[in-house]
């Protein structure tokens, strides 16, 4: 196991120029955003065809717990094993969002030996996307504003205006603010830039084109007589397009291994649907014969959201789903407390295998796809613990490999890799959770029954109120549940693999530019706030200029 993890000196990367001629890219197909980072010239995406041998992998997760499960790590992982063994690999994972990376999570580049680099760059302001991303959504707020404060010729009721502003950064104060616009006032608020629908678009988009045309669809407001105001009728997503025209352009980076990595989009995996961007996992499927990617949280959310959305508005769709598990995670859903994890408890690992097993059977009966468990090691593990684990995983019928790509690099996912490929040979029946033609009430009980194990769906009267409105024109959409993480039902505290519950459904906001449904259970916050001791606390620049404290 490699004891040295002083992993971040950009003098150890290669040009990207170098990385990429993996992929037959060259110099002049890229446009450089320094020595290791660039961005795919459109030019050069309009000449690739369609591969049709290269394969889809989907990392998804247990569902995710204080203790962590290394999602991130294993895509990053798995590439590089795959590269290792000689296969043309690449991985596409979600931007960082700033928020984030100066609240509670840190940075969001990987760990340890498998990590994309440069972290530094990723983790702050990378290529500009994201603020490109918040300028578009805030020239549209600014001119919804405007339209307003000139006549309203619209008739925009400033009660129903359902867009509003964005930032990338955790900050309650914005959540809720109060406008002068003159003689009317009106009450708004900010969301954070990865939760606003104009990323759920950007992340969907297939085109230039396309791009131009969702944003336009996106609903902003409506009038007192209830008819709807769209971006279009403002004329704006013409000037918003121009300024994502950059953004739009993949991002190539690469791992510490020297895997190429499409570093692109970031949507919420709550209120959107948690994936890279398609432009990236398509340009990806051209390029290479194996591509790995993330869906954020777990496999509840991230892989349900990337199938019955990300794939079903693209044609695209994995071949494969590896789950991540850690034996920490399954003790704490086996009710153990986060200070007691490094403990030997084989009786709370088998009642928190419910929560893993659970993921499993859903991804492959509902599904129809093959599972393989990545289980990331850590140093508390007992030969017991494992040992137990493993055969618990196999009994069921699934490969269960360990891994310990964190600490030893691609050699630590060798095993993962060889696993993957060996299960890729089996014939799939790939399938959705629900039908295009089922009303959105049909749709959430097939999810929450199928998926969440749920008996039964609670509508609220505003719920109930929405769901009649949208069943007229948008009951084609799928569905975008937005509920906690942490549990299989929309109570975080329900660990394990809680059945026979309740959804609650509080209300439904439609997401029409993007082309979904958002079913949202619970208080779901669309601007997230910092913790008593941000991450923030320990970033600095040290006397050489060397970025410290950001892990």
């Amino acid at each position: 196991m490699k004891s040295d993890l002083d992993i971040n000196n950009a003098a150890e990367l290669k040009p990207i120029n170098e990385i990429l001629k993996s992929l037959d890219i060259k110099a002049n197909d890229l446009d450089f955003y320094g020595d290791y980072q660039a961005k795919l010239k459109s030019s050069f995406i309009n000449t690739l065809q369609e591969n049709k041998s290269s394969k889809l992998i989907l990392v998804s997760a247990m569902s995710p717990t204080p203790a962590g499960e290394g999602k991130t790590t294993t895509t990053i992982g798995l590439g590089d094993a795959l590269n290792l063994i000689g296969k043309k690999s690449v991985v596409c994972l979600r931007e960082p969002s700033l928020g984030p990376v100066f609240g509670m999570k840190g940075g969001a580049t990987g760990g340890g030996y498998a990590q994309v680099a440069p972290m530094e760059k990723i983790n702050f302001h990378f290529t500009g996307d994201f603020h490109a991303i918040t300028s578009a959504n805030n020239l549209l707020a600014a001119l919804i504003d405007n339209h307003i404060y000139h006549g309203n010729e619209l008739n925009i009721d400033i009660d129903q205006i359902s867009f509003r502003r964005c930032l990338d950064m955790n900050d309650r104060t914005l959540r809720n603010i109060e406008l002068k616009l003159g003689q009317q006032d009106r009450n708004t608020g900010f969301d954070i830039t990865v939760a606003s629908e104009v990323m759920a678009i950007f992340c969907l988009a297939q085109s230039l084109d396309d791009l131009e045309y969702r944003l336009g669809e996106i609903e902003v407001a409506k009038r007192k007589d209830a008819t709807s105001i769209y971006t279009k009728d403002l004329k704006a997503e013409g000037a918003m397009t121009a300024l994502l025209k950059d953004a739009f352009l993949p991002n190539l980076v690469q791992t510490l291994h020297g895997t190429p990595a499409f570093i692109h989009g970031g949507p919420f995996a709550n209120i959107a649907h948690g994936c890279n961007s398609l432009i990236a996992t398509k340009t990806a499927l051209k390029l290479a014969d194996y591509v790995v990617t993330e869906a954020g949280f777990g496999a509840d959310l991230g892989a349900e959201k990337f199938i019955d959305i990300k794939c079903r508005q693209s044609g695209i769709k994995p071949d494969i789903i590896v789950l991540v598990a850690t034996i920490r995670a399954l003790k704490f859903h086996g009710g153990i407390d986060k200070s007691e994890l490094n403990q030997e408890n084989l009786k709370a690992l088998e009642m928190g295998f419910n929560n893993l097993k659970r993921h499993i059977e859903n991804c492959s009966q509902h599904y129809g796809l093959d599972v393989v468990v990545s289980i990331n090691r850590f140093n508390s593990d007992t030969e017991r613990e494992i040992k137990w684990l493993l055969s618990s995983i196999e009994q069921m019928g699934f490969k269960a490999i360990l891994c310990t790509h964190w600490s030893d690099g691609a050699e630590g996912a060798k095993d993962l890799a060889l696993a993957v490929l060996d299960q890729l040979n089996t014939p799939k029946a790939f399938k959705f959770i629900y039908e295009d033609h089922l009303s959105l009430e049909e749709k959430i009980m097939a999810i929450a029954t199928k998926i969440y194990h749920a008996n039964k769906v609670q509508f609220s009267e505003d719920a109930l109120k929405d769901l009649s409105l949208l069943e007229k024109n948008y009951a084609k959409f799928p569905i975008c549940i937005a509920k906690t993480p942490f549990s299989f039902s929309s109570d975080p505290k329900e660990r394990g693999a809680p059945k026979n519950h309740t959804l609650v459904i509080r209300e439904l906001r439609l997401a029409r530019g993007a082309g979904f449904v958002v079913a949202i259970c619970g208080e779901i916050m669309t601007m997230p706030g910092l913790p008593k001791s941000p991450a923030s606390e320990y970033i600095r620049l040290n006397r050489q200029g060397v970025l410290e404290g950001l892990s």
